[in-house]
C-alpha cells in the first residue's frame, strides 16, 4: 500500500480562492500532468505507481483540487520522464501537444553542452525577432555592465561622435515613476522598480529608432527586460576589473559602496561573478581596464564599424 508524502486536506482548504473557485494555476498544473501522462500512454494507475503515490492523490492533482508539495511533483515529473520545470511551467495555454513539445524541447536543451546552448539561444533570439527589430537593432547601441565600468561616460562620448541621441535609462525610470531611484526602492520595493524599468525601456524603444543607451547594472537580472533589450538593441558589455569598478564609483563621489561595509570588494566580486554569464550574452564586450575614456571610445568605435560595415 502506497503512502502519500503528506495528508491531503479538503480541496476548499488547499486549492480554492476566497470566492470558492479553484486556483487557476493548480488547474493548469493538473491539466499539464494529465496531458503529459496521456502523451506517454500512461494510465493514472501507471503514473501513480511510478511516482509512488496513491491514485486518489494523483486524481486530486489532475483535477486541480490538490495542492502538491514540490517533492511530490518531483516524483511525478520523474515518473513522466520530464524535467520538473516542464510540470511547474506557468505558461498560459501550455496544454496537450504544446506541453509535450515543451517537454521535448527542455529535455533536448538540457543535454546540450554550454557552448551549444548559448548558440541555440542566440539563434532563436535573432530568428524570432520582429522584422522591424532586425532592421533597426544595429542602430540602437545599448551598454550593459556593472556600475563604474564607464557606461555613461563612454555612452555620451559615442553618441556625440556618431551624432546620436544619448539616453540614460535610469533617468527615464525616474520620469516614469515620478520619483528618484532610491525613493522607488524604499517606497515601492524591488518589484515596482522592475515594472518601471520595463516601462522605461519600452518607452525609449518606441521613441528612438537610433540611439546610444546606458542601462542599469542589474537590468540583466530581469529576464523579460533583458531579453527585450537583446532583441531590439545591439548590446555591448562594458567591463573592467573589480578594483576599477570600485575606484571609479568612489571617484564620482559615491561613497555608498564603502560606508559601513568592510566586505564591499568581496560583495562586488560576488555580484560580478554571478552576473558574468548574463553580461556575456551581449553581442560584444569591451574591456576598459587601464584605459582612458578616449582610448576606450576609439576601441568601441572600431569594433562597431566592423558590425555595421
Amino acid at each position: 500500500m502506497r503512502r502519500d508524502p503528506e495528508p491531503l486536506p479538503s480541496p476548499d482548504v488547499r486549492a480554492s480562492g476566497a470566492n470558492g473557485e479553484r486556483d487557476p494555476y493548480l488547474t493548469q498544473l493538473g491539466e499539464r500532468i494529465r496531458s503529459l501522462r496521456a502523451a506517454r500512454g500512461m494510465s493514472r494507475k501507471d503514473l501513480a505507481r511510478g511516482a509512488d503515490v496513491s491514485e486518489r492523490y494523483l486524481a486530486n492533482l489532475e483535477t486541480g483540487t490538490g495542492n502538491a508539495s514540490v517533492l511530490l511533483l518531483r516524483q511525478v515529473a520523474h515518473a513522466l520522464d520530464v524535467p520538473l520545470p516542464v510540470v511547474l511551467a506557468e505558461v498560459d495555454g501550455l496544454n496537450g501537444q504544446q506541453a509535450t513539445e515543451f517537454a521535448q524541447l527542455v529535455q533536448w536543451l538540457a543535454q546540450l553542452p554550454t557552448g551549444d546552448l548559448a548558440r541555440v539561444r542566440d539563434a532563436c533570439r535573432h530568428a524570432l525577432a520582429p522584422a522591424e527589430s532586425r532592421d533597426t537593432r544595429h542602430r540602437r547601441v545599448a551598454l550593459i555592465g556593472l556600475r563604474g565600468a564607464g557606461k555613461s561616460t563612454l555612452g555620451r562620448a559615442l553618441a556625440a561622435a556618431e551624432d546620436l541621441p544619448f539616453v540614460e535609462l535610469n533617468n527615464v525610470i525616474e520620469q516614469e515613476a515620478g520619483a528618484s531611484l532610491s525613493e522607488i526602492h524604499s517606497l515601492y520595493g524591488q518589484a515596482a522598480y522592475r515594472r518601471y524599468e520595463m516601462r522605461a525601456l519600452e518607452r525609449v524603444l518606441r521613441e528612438h529608432d537610433s540611439m546610444v543607451l546606458a542601462t542599469p547594472g542589474s537590468l540583466v537580472s530581469e529576464p523579460a527586460t533583458f531579453n527585450l533589450l537583446l532583441s531590439r538593441c545591439y548590446t555591448v558589455w562594458v567591463k573592467t576589473s573589480p578594483e576599477e569598478h570600485m575606484a571609479r564609483v568612489v571617484a564620482q563621489g559615491d561613497m555608498r559602496p564603502m560606508q559601513g561595509n568592510r566586505e564591499a570588494m568581496t560583495d562586488l566580486r560576488r555580484i560580478l561573478q554571478a552576473r558574468m554569464p548574463l553580461y556575456a550574452r551581449a553581442d560584444m564586450a569591451l574591456d576598459t581596464s587601464g584605459q582612458d575614456a578616449n582610448t576606450s571610445l576609439q576601441a568601441l568605435r572600431a569594433q562597431l564599424s566592423h558590425v555595421t560595415a
